[in-house]
């Protein structure tokens, strides 16, 4: 197997790579030095098509061909570690170990199968934690409501309250493999933590989940919750867990926390103590590593908010970029970071950056107030009432940032070229890395 030491670049595939747990291995890793992430999943509509400059298409992990595709593909990326993303691809992966020529970056295959089976994980687990009541015979049932979910499922899919013995028989008949439990009505939480082999668990934190949606925390909140540290350091010690990984808890009718799940996994909300100094999926590489781990998070409490983001594609392509001073770069006396992004994301593809600009002031000495002096290849200072267009230097596919309408206008009516206001440069800030793939015609989005 691959096992590229600290110093040599690591070559990570994440699969599937649009999942939330995806996007999240991607924000924590794609700014970490010797790294070089990779992208794979089937061929479906995701957001990791954005965000890499290629995606590399792959059979779902249940088709015959997928354990042949994964190791054609680890074997000519040259990848030296997986990073699984979802719940099947765990199982899949590590059932896989000894056929590909990376490593797979989880605990074993024994502890990510039991896990993905919740009566499973109780069968497991309720001699070292409170595991919720789970009734095998319905009429066993004393008291409702009661909870009906998958055995192996995610993201809260059919995962019903029962009110009743109606409502439970039709839980029942449109369920897969149901497990019938106690409903327990406290709050809930996710506790993302993470294990060594070496030395044993090193950090557990817990997080409220105040606003839920199809399974995702979009608003997560970091508390202090009593009791976690030995349920954490149970449940670590049970099931041999090595990396990152998490377990939710939800408090029963008698206030006592009570295991719901538990996944060797990255979580995608993980990011509220990614960004308290506890990067999971960069710990988890330097864990498979044998390094020894050290951790430095911040205290005090993080609230994640999470909504959805924009990622473009179009077929706007320039070499230079004119900027405006007034009310676009600066505006309400305050640097405007989006135009700022802009500036920089050109200066770092080597587009000449122009300001052009009817400033009232001394140009420099504006400049130099906000710390942009030395930014442009050039300081266009129109002082004569000549127009904007006049200094824009013919040739080429140079684009124009202005928040005038009219300055806007006449610049385009003239020379034909592509202008923005502050409110459209988000199509270039945001631009997709797959910006080559031809966009969808009309016709198939009106049919797909």
């Amino acid at each position: 197997m691959a096992s590229p030491s600290a110093m040599h670049e690591r070559r990570i595939l994440i699969f599937p790579a649009g999942t939330e747990i995806g996007l999240e291995i991607f924000a924590a890793l794609k700014g970490c030095r010797n790294v070089r992430l990779f992208a794979a999943g089937e061929d479906v509509s995701n957001h990791a098509r954005h965000l890499y400059p290629d995606y590399h298409v792959l059979p779902h992990v249940s088709h015959p061909a997928f354990s042949s595709a994964m190791a054609e593909l680890c074997a000519g990326l040259d990848i030296g570690y997986l990073f699984p993303a979802h719940d099947d691809a765990l199982t899949a992966l590590t059932a896989l170990r000894g056929q590909l020529p990376a490593i797979v970056v989880a605990p074993s295959e024994a502890t990510c199968a039991t896990t993905r089976s919740k009566r499973a994980t109780y069968r497991c687990l309720s001699e070292v934690v409170r595991t919720p009541r789970v009734f095998e015979d319905v009429a066993a049932i004393d008291a409702f409501p009661v909870f009906v979910k998958p055995d192996r499922g995610q993201g809260s899919l059919n995962a019903v309250r029962a009110d009743d013995a109606q409502q439970l028989a039709h839980a029942l008949r449109t369920a897969h493999d149901p497990l019938v439990c106690e409903y327990l009505p406290g709050e809930e939480y996710t506790v993302d933590c993470l294990s060594s082999l070496r030395q044993g668990l090193l950090f557990c934190h817990a997080r409220r989940r105040d606003r839920v949606r199809s399974g995702i925390s979009n608003c997560t909140v970091t508390v202090e919750l009593p009791g976690i540290d030995a349920m954490a350091a149970a449940i670590s010690t049970r099931l041999g867990m090595r990396g990152a990984w998490f377990f939710q808890v939800k408090r029963s009718a008698a206030g006592e926390l009570t295991l719901l799940e538990v996944a060797p996994r990255i979580a995608g909300a993980m990011a509220a103590h990614r960004v308290q100094g506890v990067n999971f999926p960069l710990l988890s590489l330097m864990e498979q590593e044998g390094l020894d781990l050290r951790i430095l998070p911040h205290t005090g409490v993080v609230e994640l908010d999470r909504s959805l983001r924009n990622r473009y594609r179009h077929a706007i392509a320039f070499d230079r970029l004119y900027i405006d001073l007034d009310d676009t770069l600066l505006l309400n006396g305050e640097v405007q970071l989006d135009a700022l992004k802009l500036v920089f994301q050109c200066i770092n593809a080597g587009k000449p950056v122009t300001l052009l600009t009817r400033h009232a002031s001394d140009v420099g000495v504006t400049l130099r107030r906000h710390r942009l002096h030395g930014l442009f290849d050039a300081v266009i200072h129109i002082t004569d009432g000549g127009r904007k267009s006049a200094h824009i230097a013919p040739g080429g596919r140079p684009i124009f940032v202005d928040d005038s309408f009219s300055e806007r206008q006449e610049v385009q009516a003239l020379l034909g070229i592509p202008t923005f206001d502050l409110s459209m440069i988000e199509l270039l800030t945001e631009q997709s890395l797959a910006q080559g793939t031809p966009l969808p015609s009309r016709e198939h989005a009106a049919h797909g």
